[in-house]
């Protein structure tokens, strides 16, 4: 009887230590995949920011580029080669007069 005791009281204490040792690998899984969350979770919101300073620069580049279209378009306008060719050459229609001031 005594015998029987001693194995069960071995057996009740093997139980006792297996279910410590799991709930302490429990407990240590379930802190390093808090742990490892968090950081998943700020990465996660540096490439929002990130993510949304590069959508923010693609619509300047996108309404750059439609201005330098515009500019384009325009530079091959007859208006355009006017304005050039009277700042730059300082030339006049035919039928212009052209008044300078004594400051220049």
């Amino acid at each position: 009887m005594a015998r029987r005791r001693k194995a069960a009281f071995r057996k009740r204490q093997q139980n006792k230590m297996a279910v410590f040792m799991v709930t302490t690998v429990l407990v240590l899984m379930a802190v390093v995949i808090l742990y490892r969350g968090r950081e998943l979770s700020l990465k996660q919101q540096e490439l929002a920011e990130r993510q949304a300073e590069l959508e923010s620069m693609i619509e300047d580049e996108n309404r750059r580029s439609e201005s330098l279209e515009e500019y384009e378009k325009y530079t091959h306008t007859k208006k355009f080669a006017e304005e050039v060719a009277r700042e730059k050459f300082g030339l006049v229609h035919e039928d212009e007069i052209l008044f300078k001031s004594d400051e220049e």
